[in-house]
């Protein structure tokens, strides 16, 4: 058994529309003028809330060179701080740094489901992304079919013209 979609069934996937009984010329034509194509990033921004904006914001600043840096030199400061500098004072955290490693604890605990939230949403915008590109080559694809069986009817057509013309020439003799 052939599961192939019909082209109505195709253009009604496409279109989201009810087809009512058309020949394959109006289908097309129908698809033709119908825009199928969406703007991924515009719809999902119209959609994102406060949370999803500063989860993006986070991301996208903890996955940066700067913030690894920042992070370096805020905890190489902590250590000469206290190690070196309140060697002979009361330090606020002495080795093994058990409150550093509190706040490192935290820190991670906070950034790893933000990061994740995040990278969840892109996923499902890419998800769209992946699903508006298949429409829009299944489109193509049968534009150019019909494009390529007209080329054929014509290509018969001058093919049937020419040989008439020939026979027409040999006839005249």
């Amino acid at each position: 058994m052939d599961k192939r979609k019909t082209k109505k069934e195709i253009v009604k996937m496409l279109l989201n529309v009810d087809l009512l009984e058309q020949d394959e010329e109006e289908l097309l034509d129908l698809l033709i003028d119908q825009p199928i194509a969406i703007d991924v990033d515009k719809q999902e921004e119209q959609k994102m809330t406060f949370g999803d904006r500063v989860a993006d914001k986070i991301s996208a600043i903890a996955g940066s060179w700067g913030f690894i840096l920042m992070f370096i030199i805020f905890l190489l400061g902590w250590i000469i701080l206290n190690t070196v500098i309140l060697a002979d004072k009361d330090q606020i955290d002495p080795y093994p740094f058990i409150l550093l490693n509190l706040v490192l604890s935290c820190i991670a605990a906070l950034q790893a489901p933000i990061i994740m939230m995040s990278q969840n949403r892109q996923a499902e915008k890419d998800s769209l992304r992946n699903q508006n590109d298949y429409r829009t080559d299944l489109k193509s694809e049968l534009i150019l079919e019909s494009l390529h069986d007209d080329l054929d009817k014509i290509s018969k057509n001058q093919k049937r013209i020419l040989r008439l013309l020939e026979s027409e020439k040999e006839n005249e003799k």
